[in-house]
């Protein structure tokens, strides 16, 4: 059997190899000329990952823990080696930025609108020769010289809610000149670290402090939080410190979870999870009160200022996605293996309000976060989204509530975002991906239910021979 020291030992030099198998992974420029490269290099770290968190878990508690937050600092910062690698929203932000910088809201006018004009450099805006890039997004020209743009959908308005906005102003105001996407990229890393130490902290309350492996060590978090600069850790770092302390003040774990949504929508889907065992309304309007009071808020000065719907590009973009029509795009692919197109939505909306019912009654108050996995979990798997950062929620959560089976769930991210554009069958690699992460889940349910149900008759029997031994009944006098 491996002493715990050992284990902490392996566990350092698993995560010095994660560490250059990410230097490794950051650095190659693959999602475009070569994604089956990628998904293997991603497969190592994953793997290293995987072994990395076995080793600690076993590991003395303080130790691990120092460890996990010196390793989550070393992971993020390989994802400041290079651009970013698989995704052009860090742009946006930065152009959002600079957009609220010059004293318009940027709800207003969409990037390639002339109003904005006096603020394309080249650097966002190249042009000539400097268009040929495949991440370059062309604009109306009134010469012959070709001008494009490196942002993504720049005919439309923005779709990112206020305190995201907020965040990339105050990135923005903080940048050195010319300083590009680093300052971005070092916010998330800053984030990521930030992230690890907020669970620590709750899981040392309530919990095994070790899972908070799974967050600090994931590949996506280096990949997708600090590489790509998404702000989606934001609306994590909110998310995991509302969780922790809405078991202990409502309100103010509320209010945090307000924050959440205000930083990126789709942690309003861990809010039945925050509500877990409350039964009375009173109960529940000390958290939704102060979260939906936060959001209003976070809108605002936004609201008094934009001259446009501060919705920006959000139902277009739900449109776009296939999220309002199952037969638009890749969207709701397990339940379209076994259903009609027509049936995905009214299914879906059945499973998760029947889900939420579940955990509203029979969740444990002491770890909300338990209710959240549950239902964030299984959306994922309904819905299937393309695009592999939306899953750092997901990675956070399991780091709380320590069920490792649903971390396939977030690497089917990766393959449906990466590794489909090696085939020509994009949707049926993303489609295999989340059904093998859903017979994972599954499979590991099975498994703990069964030991469950075989360990509780042992257990009983034992305290009974306990209570009527003449030894342990003296101790009892």
């Amino acid at each position: 059997m491996i002493k715990p020291r050992t284990r902490l030992l392996l566990a350092a030099a698993l995560t010095a190899a994660l560490a250059a198998a990410l230097v490794w992974t950051v650095g190659y420029d693959g999602y475009r000329r070569d994604p089956a490269g990628l998904s293997w290099r991603y497969a190592v770290c994953w793997a290293l990952f995987a072994a990395a968190a076995w080793a600690v878990r076993r590991a003395p508690v303080r130790r691990a823990g120092a460890l996990i937050l010196a390793g989550s600092a070393i992971v993020a910062a390989t994802g400041l080696l290079a651009p970013p690698r698989t995704s052009t929203d860090a742009y946006r932000y930065a152009w959002d930025g600079r957009v609220q910088a010059s004293g318009t809201s940027p709800y207003d006018y969409a990037p390639a609108a002339p109003e904005l004009s006096p603020l394309r450099d080249p650097w966002l805006f190249p042009t000539g020769a400097a268009c040929a890039g495949p991440d370059r997004a062309r604009l109306p020209s009134p010469t012959t010289t070709p001008q494009c743009t490196r942002l993504n959908r720049p005919t439309v308005h923005t779709i990112y809610p206020p305190l995201a906005e907020t965040y990339f102003y105050g990135v923005h105001l903080l940048s050195p000149e010319g300083s590009r996407l680093k300052p971005l990229q070092v916010g998330g890393a800053l984030l990521s670290v930030a992230v690890t130490g907020a669970l620590l902290l709750v899981l040392r309350r309530r919990g095994d402090p070790r899972t908070a492996a799974f967050w600090a060590w994931c590949p996506a978090v280096p990949v997708e939080a600090v590489n790509n600069a998404h702000v989606d850790v934001v609306g994590v770092l909110f998310t995991v410190a509302g969780l922790g302390t809405v078991a202990l003040r409502r309100a103010r774990g509320g209010t945090l979870l307000g924050a959440a949504v205000a930083a990126k929508l789709m942690p309003a889907v861990v809010l039945p999870g925050a509500l877990s065992g409350v039964r009375r309304p009173r109960d529940a309007a000390a958290v939704l009160l102060p979260a939906a009071a936060l959001l209003a808020l976070a809108y605002l000065p936004y609201l008094l200022t934009s001259h446009g719907s501060v919705l920006g590009y959000l139902t277009g973009y739900v449109s776009e996605e296939g999220y309002g029509d199952a037969s638009a795009g890749s969207r709701y692919a397990l339940l379209r293996l076994l259903l009609p197109d027509a049936w995905a939505l009214p299914v879906l909306v059945v499973v998760l309000a029947a889900l939420c019912g579940y955990v509203l009654w029979r969740g444990d108050p002491e770890r909300p976060w338990s209710g959240a996995l549950l239902v964030t979990g299984t959306a994922f798997l309904l819905l299937t989204p393309g695009y592999s950062w939306y899953a750092l929620l997901l990675i956070g959560l399991v780091a709380l509530d320590g069920r490792w089976e649903w971390l396939a769930v977030a690497a089917a991210g990766p393959a449906a975002y990466v590794t489909a554009r090696a085939f020509q069958a994009h949707g049926a690699v993303g489609t295999t991906a989340y059904a093998l992460a859903a017979a994972v889940v599954l499979l590991v349910w099975l498994v703990r239910r069964r030991t469950t149900a075989v360990d509780y008759p042992a257990r009983s029997t034992s305290q009974m021979a306990a209570t009527t031994s003449p030894g342990r009944e003296s101790w009892g006098k």
